[in-house]
């Protein structure tokens, strides 16, 4: 809408202002999607939606183009975002099957990308051990590339899975997890940037000896997608698929701890970051030390980064989560924590 000096006194004085406003602002409610709030919270401010009810539709501007497949329930995807419980370290290996398989992923409703997935799924599985823990991983490549998984951390470096393990064959490989903190694994078989993208990535949290302190933990991997090949990302999505906490959020009850354990493993842009909505958390870098390094409402991470968040929400309500990077938000990287 371009105005020009003399519309200004066409609209006539206060009265032609109001109506400009009214002009300006109505088409962009409209175009960005807001809405009343439909209940009202006993302290007189403003709920957008009942805080236990699926979440349909943001009605914050962001677009069902890239909502999830209409057959994922709720829960579907649970195992994706939920760690396995702390366990006191072992003398026995514990055994770890990181099996390659390629497979189809409906990463938003009706777009569909190849991909190659650690264990059938994308992102591979949640491994968790505690420092000191040794693990037995096992690959066995049963696509037709050949690939690797290569940890993060302090290990013997003849262990550092870069051999390349031919479609077919299988692989075995013992590593001491450590240190204490969050580490991704991945494929390191060039063109990393084409297996990274196609969602050869997983998370292992190292625990320390004794358990942290009690808390609701949730696992949150941010991917890219590059559905037409062209070198950039057309999708984004928190564990795999975009917007599934947008229709299903994450529920924790009010005041008590939450522990995000939030990883980037997007591959095509050189940054995000993860944004908390209404609150702010303790950023643990990494997960490696016992002391928050500061206490903010956004971290920004680098490619593989990773940090370990811990908050409470205080009152219930749907609190927004989504990295400040808005290309990637408005393609599918927004999502709910739902205090009840």
């Amino acid at each position: 809408m371009s105005l020009r000096r003399r519309d200004l006194f066409r609209f006539g004085g206060l009265g032609g202002i109001a109506g400009l406003a009214a002009g300006v602002l109505l088409p962009m409610k409209q175009r960005f999607g807001a809405k009343e709030p439909t209940r009202e919270s006993a302290a007189g401010g403003s709920i957008d939606c009942a805080a236990d009810a699926p979440a349909t539709g943001t009605g914050v501007g962001y677009t069902e183009k890239y909502a999830p497949p209409n057959y994922l329930q709720a829960g579907s995807r649970d195992f994706l975002h939920t760690p396995p419980a702390w366990s006191a370290r072992t003398t026995e290996p514990r055994e770890v099957d990181l099996s390659v398989l390629e497979t189809t992923l409906e990463v938003a409703g009706g777009m569909n990308m190849r991909v190659w997935a650690y264990g059938g799924s994308v992102p591979g599985p949640i491994v968790r051990a505690t420092v000191g823990q040794r693990l037995r991983v096992r690959m066995g490549n049963r696509s037709g590339t050949p690939h690797s998984v290569h940890f993060h951390g302090s290990h013997d470096v003849q262990q550092d899975g870069l051999a390349r393990v031919d479609g077919g064959a299988d692989s075995l490989m013992e590593i001491e997890a450590g240190p204490v903190g969050l580490h991704p694994y991945h494929c390191h078989v060039p063109p990393y940037a084409w297996h990274l993208g196609k969602g050869m990535y997983g998370t292992l949290i190292v625990d320390p000896p004794e358990p942290r302190p009690a808390a609701h933990e949730f696992v949150l991997c941010l991917c890219g997608f590059d559905l037409d090949g062209d070198g950039r990302n057309e999708v984004y999505a928190w564990n795999g698929v975009a917007g599934y906490y947008a229709r299903f959020p994450l529920k924790v009850p009010a005041g008590e701890l939450v522990r995000l354990y939030v990883l980037n493993m997007v591959e095509l842009d050189p940054v995000a970051s993860f944004h908390l909505h209404a609150q702010t958390f303790d950023l643990y870098r990494s997960g490696t030390g016992s002391n928050p390094h500061e206490h903010t409402d956004v971290v920004t991470l680098g490619q593989t980064e990773r940090a370990m968040l811990e908050f409470r929400l205080p009152r219930r309500g749907r609190y927004m989560f989504h990295p400040h990077q808005s290309r990637m938000a408005e393609r599918g990287a927004m999502g709910w924590i739902v205090a009840v």
